[in-house]
């Protein structure tokens, strides 16, 4: 039910072929761990923009494999993604009901409501 589509002005992005329910576990994506120690070094590579923090405090980071590091940023979301840190899975959750052919977004901030700019950028409303 879920595809990957060009999304216009956004790049590639995760859209719905059927209806999905508010509170519907969309994907369970499972992560590859990279240690704190090691997340500096992404930062000089394409992966900078694909990571989401990991970790009791957050001190990692983690690669959502499936289709968790394709789905894009919004500040009205209709998802949003729950690490499940001994699963080492990311879930992604609706928070509204998703209609057919919709993208799925999530606030990259972590909480839907959460309005500061992405990575010093107040403009951004999407990440490829």
């Amino acid at each position: 039910m879920l595809y990957v589509s060009h999304i216009i002005g956004k790049g590639r992005g995760v859209l719905t072929s059927k209806k999905i329910e508010r509170e519907t576990v969309i994907e369970r994506c499972p992560v590859i761990v990279i240690d704190a120690d090691q997340v500096n070094h992404l930062k000089d590579t394409e992966l900078n923009n694909y990571y989401f923090c990991w970790g009791k405090n957050q001190e990692s980071a983690a690669i959502a494999l499936g289709l968790g590091s394709i789905y894009n940023h919004s500040y009205t979301p209709n998802a949003i993604y729950r690490p499940c840190l001994e699963e080492q899975v990311l879930e992604i959750v609706a928070i509204k009901k998703i209609l057919p052919n919709e993208e799925i977004t999530f606030n990259y901030n972590g909480t839907p409501n959460d309005h500061s700019p992405l990575w010093g950028n107040d403009q951004i409303d999407w990440v490829v």
